[in-house]
């Protein structure tokens, strides 16, 4: 993937809230040998709240930023991210894991430059790796970001022990929830396990999808910041809101992105409105008001 165009010249700063060796230093489990880019790891605690959709909508409106991206597919069994960007692999995780295929090697190209290592669909035998074969993959995603300014992860729905490794490994995890109760009951359990398993580096961050208003956004997101306050003693972060939009399973079957298929729906705003919050330009010079439009970095 070295050989991708250098549409983007000047470097681009990542600039994390703490310093990345007092997260994850060269001794943390989660880091030995692994991906020293910046990971976001994006889950859910049910099927169906719109995760995947997040994960390959993000991406694309962070290369339209001027991130370079590498988006990967966690979900091994049950892939579908291949679908939701129109690409069509030859090559999967699967190939890799059989030690076929490097990562470099099934990885594709996706629109506006997005690389993606895609997973395979319907296989089951793939939903639980041994250790052995789940460090060997988890190791194997740092060969695929050695150009790229961010890696964004879609994990499996739930949790086995892959989707608890790929949240630990996450600099910033992003829990997906719609307004409907039990989603947010699956989704305080979710962050639970985490917490009790000790995967968590600092608190989720939570985006609502699906909301048919503002209220019923507003509400879902108290919700989950009072459970996760009272019980878990978590300040969980609203990161944002995707509203109800039919343009979303429009574009799905389309095979495109919908902040490209419908760029001015609803949802393809919101989904811009996050990477903007997440991927913020970063001033040039010293003491200088000019703000160069190709140096930016991910807001912790």
């Amino acid at each position: 993937m070295s050989s991708r165009s250098e549409r983007r010249p000047s470097r681009v700063q990542l600039v994390p809230g703490e310093p990345a060796s007092a997260e994850f230093g060269p001794g943390h489990p989660a880091q030995l040998s692994r991906s020293r880019v910046r990971k976001l790891v994006i889950t859910s605690g049910r099927n169906g709240v719109g995760k995947s959709n997040l994960a390959a909508n993000l991406a694309v409106a962070f290369a339209q930023r001027g991130a370079r991206v590498v988006l990967v597919d966690g979900d091994l069994a049950d892939a579908n991210l291949d679908l939701l960007l129109g690409a069509h692999p030859r090559w999967d995780l699967g190939h890799v894991l059989t030690g076929a295929k490097t990562v470099d090697e099934v990885a594709v190209r996706g629109p506006e430059g997005v690389t993606l290592v895609p997973a395979a669909s319907s296989a089951p035998e793939l939903a639980e790796l041994d250790d052995y074969r789940r460090e060997l993959l988890l190791r194997s995603l740092s060969f695929a970001d050695t150009a790229a300014d961010l890696m964004i992860v879609d994990t499996a729905t739930g949790m086995n022990r892959h989707t608890l490794e790929l949240c630990r490994s996450a600099h910033d995890l992003l829990v997906v929830v719609t307004p409907e109760t039990a989603s947010c009951s699956d989704a305080y359990g979710l962050v639970k396990t985490l917490q009790k398993e000790d995967a968590l580096v600092r608190a989720p961050r939570l985006v609502v999808n699906m909301a048919a208003s503002e209220d019923e956004s507003q509400e879902a997101a108290d919700r989950m910041r009072l459970f996760a306050r009272h019980f878990l003693r978590l300040e969980v972060d609203v990161l944002g809101t995707v509203p109800y939009d039919a343009a979303v399973p429009r574009a799905v079957r389309a095979q495109e992105p919908v902040t490209l298929a419908w760029p001015d729906a609803p949802a393809a705003i919101a989904y811009r409105a996050i990477a903007a919050r997440l991927w913020k330009p970063v001033p040039s010079g010293p003491g200088s008001d000019v703000v160069s439009e190709q140096s930016h970095r991910l807001e912790a």
